[in-house]
């Protein structure tokens, strides 16, 4: 299914990951037009292997798992639009028009699930999830008394490089020959930590001729040495364009600032996953969305009306129940006793 020129949504989701995935689920199941712009890609889509997430198995790739959640959306009536969103902007009619590379669409609401791109180190570089790994949190179990690199020269790669003597003991910091820019306290830690701070450059790199795992890493003095992998830690480039381009507050970070269900500072706007703050978990991100569907689904819903509503206009008719949209209404009746769609709206 793809949008159409100048269709008009309920909810339109930007970004394709387990964030934005979420909170289309959440509007599609709870009743609302819903539609996902995705350009495809980002850090979701890079996963060999999926870590963390209850109930999904180890071997389950990135594309496998988000492959089903775009047909879990589908299967609820929420519709998908591949390409870039290059412009948002509000209508008279308060509502917002999103620009993308083949059409235009508009929706009541908005939520922004962008992400971020990791900064990546120059090369020589092992393959990423076969010696090159980008989550802490999901990756540092596989290295369980294994030789770990990390590389940066701030504070977020020393801090790392100490949290992975957690797990293993041998533990080399990589700065690449440029010039440490931790702070003192930092330095004092670092110092006080049995890891080995490594300022030659990386020259070659050694990977199992059969899975292409990394083995070693050669540098610029000639020597040698063994890793099972690591971690690159140069910052991150957060999406926010969009965001600013709405007038949405950013966090110190560069983050989107956002509430406790995703709402931005701007009316109609929401944003969930690795935009805005917090751990940059899949598990994170699906609960943000939850929440921020949940959120929207609120401010959408009709019914029930409020007391200075009746009383402005009068009872709810029997003309204007069930609240539902034609497209979700049409898709329930046709699958109705069937498990995926039963749903009980809220």
């Amino acid at each position: 299914m793809s949008a159409t020129d100048n269709d008009v949504y309920e909810l339109a989701v930007v970004g394709g990951g387990p964030a934005g995935l979420t909170t289309a689920l959440y509007g599609a199941r709870l009743g609302h037009e819903t539609v996902v712009i995705d350009r495809g890609g980002g850090r979701a889509a890079m996963m060999t292997d999926t870590h963390n997430v209850i109930g999904v198995t180890e071997e389950v790739s990135g594309n496998e798992f988000l492959e089903t959640a775009r047909e879990q959306v589908a299967s609820y009536g929420g519709e998908f639009e591949r390409g870039f969103v290059m412009d948002i902007e509000r209508t008279d009619d308060d509502r917002f028009r999103l620009s993308t590379t083949d059409s235009e669409i508009v929706a009541e609401r908005v939520t922004l699930a962008t992400g971020f791109s990791d900064e990546r180190p120059d090369p020589p570089l092992p393959r990423t999830g076969r010696g090159l790994h980008w989550c802490l949190h999901c990756d540092s179990y596989m290295f369980v008394d294994e030789p770990v690199f990390v590389m940066g020269h701030g504070d977020s790669a020393a801090h790392v490089a100490m949290i992975m003597l957690n797990v293993t003991d041998d533990v080399d910091l990589l700065t690449r020959g440029d010039d440490p820019t931790w702070s003192d306290e930092t330095a004092t830690m670092l110092e006080n930590h049995p890891v080995d701070v490594i300022h030659e450059d990386v020259t070659g790199i050694e990977k199992d001729s059969e899975t292409g795992w990394l083995e070693a890493m050669e540098f610029e003095d000639g020597s040698r040495r063994e890793y099972r992998g690591g971690f690159p830690m140069y910052g991150s480039d957060y999406n926010t364009a969009l965001a600013e381009s709405l007038g949405c507050e950013l966090t110190d970070d560069g983050t989107i600032d956002v509430d406790d269900h995703g709402r931005t500072s701007v009316d109609g706007v929401f944003a969930v996953g690795d935009i805005t703050p917090g751990h940059n978990q899949i598990p994170v991100a699906m609960g943000q969305g939850a929440k921020a569907g949940l959120a929207i689904h609120k401010e959408l819903r009709e019914f029930p009306r409020s007391a200075e509503a009746v009383e402005a206009d009068g009872p709810v008719s029997d003309e204007e129940v069930p609240a539902i949209s034609p497209n979700y209404s049409r898709r329930r009746s046709n699958t109705k006793g069937t498990r995926v769609v039963r749903a009980n709206l809220p």
